[in-house]
């Protein structure tokens, strides 16, 4: 019975808040998708091993010899570098990323890059190779098939066409972890969430939501953090995944700076809904200029003399054509929408907004920030 009160409770509370939150935008999302708790990340593995199996397009650097030494010193094989005059190994650098709670005997996806002066690592085999964090500790240990990836590679004697990077291939789980990598979520009897973008609005709102729920229990540090003492009855391992598992699904309506990014190399304008304007007047016209370039041949006439010659003569025309420019005037503090409606109006081009939006900024009439890729 108590369960079933405390459901409805946490149900109408939810109702309440997202009724009363203050709303600066259209969209309402989950707690989990703008914030991450801290302590919970990937990290980064890394090792260098030997591929095996090419057919004669591997490395020819006495750096993979050695390698290829060691690996038969190991195995109780005498060999010198003379002796191995092979082309079928190259050397490669092995990278990988282990997710969070991995545990001993799950697998994950490797990288494998040639380091070496190989040509192709198509058809390789990866021997085993073990895998290291920036501590030096191995989790992981590495070995399979290469995987190329799509394309084609034909070619003769004189030529040969690819279509795909060929000292680049992956290995589809083929790491096998051997060792867990602690996470620590748990400090001081309180957890901490993240935003991925630093707001203090956001952060604040994340900070209501949580205390209308679980009062007192949240405190905005910053604008990128929000520290939370979970309730008494969490405060344990196996009831810390609850109590994340509930904060995660709380709805709230993050805030964000009015921005408008431009990328001139693809023409592309993004402009974020706060995006604000005072009011200004544009006046944006077109200068299309056409240069034309033949060449015309002059014959001597019926009398001409006999030294005369045949010339040829440039003839170069230039037509100028200039829209007339039309002013539209863009009121105080409309919407983005808005602003599209107008500038529509102008019948300008992607480029030509670029140059608006930049006018406008520098006039001082464009109320967010400017980003330009």
């Amino acid at each position: 019975m108590f369960r079933y009160l405390l459901s409805i409770i946490v149900l109408i509370s939810t109702c309440f808040i997202t009724s009363f939150t203050p709303i600066h935008g259209s969209i309402t999302t989950r707690i989990k998708d703008i914030a991450y708790v801290q302590g919970v990340r990937d990290n980064f593995l890394f090792g260098y091993g030997l591929v095996i199996g090419l057919q004669g397009s591997g490395d020819k650097i006495d750096f993979t010899k050695n390698m290829a030494k060691n690996v038969f010193e190991k195995l109780g094989v005498v060999i010198t570098i003379a002796d191995f005059d092979s082309k079928n190994i190259a050397s490669v650098l092995v990278t990988a990323k282990i997710r969070p709670f991995a545990k001993p005997g799950d697998r994950m996806d490797i990288l494998v890059s040639s380091i070496g002066d190989s040509k192709s690592l198509e058809g390789g085999v990866l021997v085993h190779t073990t895998l290291q964090g920036v501590d030096n500790e191995v989790y992981a240990v590495a070995q399979g098939p290469l995987s190329i990836g799509g394309g084609f590679n034909v070619g003769g004697k004189a030529a040969d066409t690819r279509k795909n990077v060929a000292t680049t291939a992956n290995i589809p789980k083929g790491a096998l972890i051997e060792k867990e990598i602690p996470v620590h979520i748990f400090h001081e009897n309180s957890i901490t969430l993240g935003l991925h973008e630093s707001d203090f609005t956001t952060s604040l709102r994340l900070m209501e939501i949580i205390n209308a729920i679980y009062p007192d229990s949240a405190q905005a540090v910053s604008a990128a953090e929000v520290r939370i003492t979970p309730p008494q009855e969490f405060r344990t391992m196996d009831r810390i995944t609850q109590f994340i598992s509930k904060l995660e699904e709380l709805p709230i309506t993050p805030d964000a700076v009015a921005r408008v990014v431009i990328n001139e190399r693809t023409g592309t304008i993004v402009a974020g809904e706060n995006v604000k304007i005072s009011t200004v007047a544009i006046a944006h016209g077109s200068l299309t200029i056409t240069i034309g370039e033949k060449t015309e041949a002059s014959q001597p006439g019926s009398f001409a003399p006999t030294s005369a010659t045949t010339k040829e003569l440039d003839r170069t025309t230039i037509d100028v054509v200039e829209e007339e420019a039309k002013l539209h005037i863009i009121p105080d503090g409309v919407n983005i929408s808005e602003i599209a409606r107008a500038l529509n109006v102008l019948g300008v081009t992607p480029r030509d907004l670029m140059a608006i939006f930049q006018a406008i900024h520098k006039a001082g009439a464009l109320h967010a920030d400017l980003i330009i890729m």
